[in-house]
């Protein structure tokens, strides 16, 4: 549930907003006309994937403003990624909203960054003009990740706290930990209605190998509002980051922010 890292670019002139306990977060931000549009990226990702940059260049090109940013334990700012959740990352996000935006924001979620695009907008849908979800993948602790272990690998989770499997993004593997699961649990969005009116653009590969389009469509489901898309790719990947992935990408947020 992440961009593997030869999608990623040297990102060296980014700020930096602070966080409790000398926390410290990395962002570009480019000043424009609202709404604006906040990336967030998904699991093990950064904020210097090529939907993040395309982004930044499609808002550029529309003098439209933007945030992108890197969440406790990832990329360029601070933090073991051991010791994040969740909770931590929907924080972050909330920090970077409430500081670094104005106005009303589209909010643009990849993978994992879908599901902590429903958490931001529900604790603030007084500033969402709207939601994009790429590969989306809300209760994926529960639903994607505590599902794929075998009885060893939970052994292994409950005696150490933590557990390594394979990933075709790291040859090294990916890191899950206890208390990562745990608070996942407690920030599920799928398991009832979800209280958000905003319109929602929903894209998804059909041959998502890491996070299967049902999860989008259940969200389509359970969200309350009317207006709701869900565009299914036949082909492509879980980064639907191709050229005509990310010409999808830029006709929603064309009918989102126009």
């Amino acid at each position: 549930m992440s961009t593997p890292a030869t999608d990623t670019v040297h990102n060296a002139d980014a700020a930096s907003l602070a966080r409790p306990q000398g926390a410290t977060i990395a962002y570009n931000r480019l000043s424009g006309a609202a709404p604006g549009v906040v990336f967030l990226g998904g699991f093990r990702s950064d904020m210097t994937g090529n939907k993040a940059l395309f982004l930044e260049n499609y808002c550029r090109r529309r003098g439209r403003a933007y945030v992108r940013f890197d969440y406790f334990g990832h990329g360029q700012s601070s933090g073991d990624f051991a010791e994040g959740t969740v909770s931590r990352w929907r924080d972050d996000s909330l920090a970077v909203i409430d500081s670094l935006t104005e106005g009303p924001q589209v909010l643009v979620g990849s993978s994992m960054g879908g599901w902590i695009m429903v958490l931001a907008a529900l604790a603030r849908p007084e500033r969402i003009a709207g939601l994009v979800g790429i590969a989306a993948a809300p209760d994926a602790t529960t639903d994607l990740m505590a599902v794929r272990f075998s009885e060893e690998q939970r052994r292994e989770l409950h005696q150490k706290g933590r557990v390594v499997l394979p990933s075709e993004f790291d040859p090294a593997g990916y890191l899950y930990t206890r208390s990562l699961i745990d608070d996942g649990d407690r920030n599920l969005v799928l398991r009832g209605p979800i209280p958000l009116t905003c319109p929602v653009r929903l894209l998804h590969s059909m041959a998502d190998r890491s996070v299967p389009w049902q999860q989008s469509f259940r969200l389509a489901e359970r969200l309350q509002s009317t207006d709701v898309t869900l565009t299914l790719v036949k082909d492509g990947d879980h980064r639907l980051s191709r050229d005509e992935d990310l010409a999808r990408l830029a006709r929603a947020l064309d009918e989102l922010a126009p």
